[in-house]
């Protein structure tokens, strides 16, 4: 019994910075755009590629 005295203050804790980092994320502006990212690689670049380095000898 009285380790609920000390497990369940420790867990709300912790929920309690998981809601809190959620949050922060949220604000920050870094779930705006979920979609684009994973589709960026599907487009070609219109950048040319660099030269290739010749071989060493």
């Amino acid at each position: 019994m009285i380790a609920l005295y000390i497990v369940l203050p420790l867990a709300l804790l912790i929920a309690g910075g998981a809601v809190a980092a959620f949050v922060w994320t949220v604000r920050s502006g870094q779930l705006d755009d979920v979609d684009t990212p994973p589709r960026r690689i599907l487009f070609d670049d219109d950048r040319p590629r660099a030269q290739a380095l010749p071989p060493r000898t």
